[in-house]
């Protein structure tokens, strides 16, 4: 008999598998193990718009015009951005930008350099 895990979503122990996927049978709610695992080894870490990994001290280079409140003018697609700073957050990467000074970027907005 293979192991189950509990519920992500209710906690319940009484699950079992059906085909591919895995069933609560207090909540119904249906996932697939393998899936899950991917999702939870994926938190925590940080991901370019390209799907690369991110690390601190990494460079990055801007992929789109970025408008900043309260400067004349957005930060160019192209710009390159040295010596990044994770962190948790919407804006999870704090850096310094040469014209601008001290900045939080999405990752999304970055491909690594």
């Amino acid at each position: 008999m293979s192991e189950t895990m509990n519920c992500p979503k209710c906690g319940s122990e009484y699950t079992y598998e059906s085909g591919a996927l895995t069933v609560c049978s207090l909540c119904f709610h249906e996932w697939n193990q393998e899936e899950l695992a991917e999702d939870q080894a994926k938190e925590g870490k940080v991901f370019d718009a390209n799907g690369n990994e991110l690390k601190t001290g990494d460079a990055v280079i801007v992929i789109k015009d970025l408008p900043v409140k309260g400067a004349p003018k957005p930060v160019k697609a192209g710009t390159k951005v040295k010596n990044i700073r994770l962190t948790d957050g919407d804006h999870n990467i704090d850096c310094k930008i040469d014209g601008f000074g001290a900045m939080g970027l999405k990752s999304e907005f970055v491909r690594k350099a």
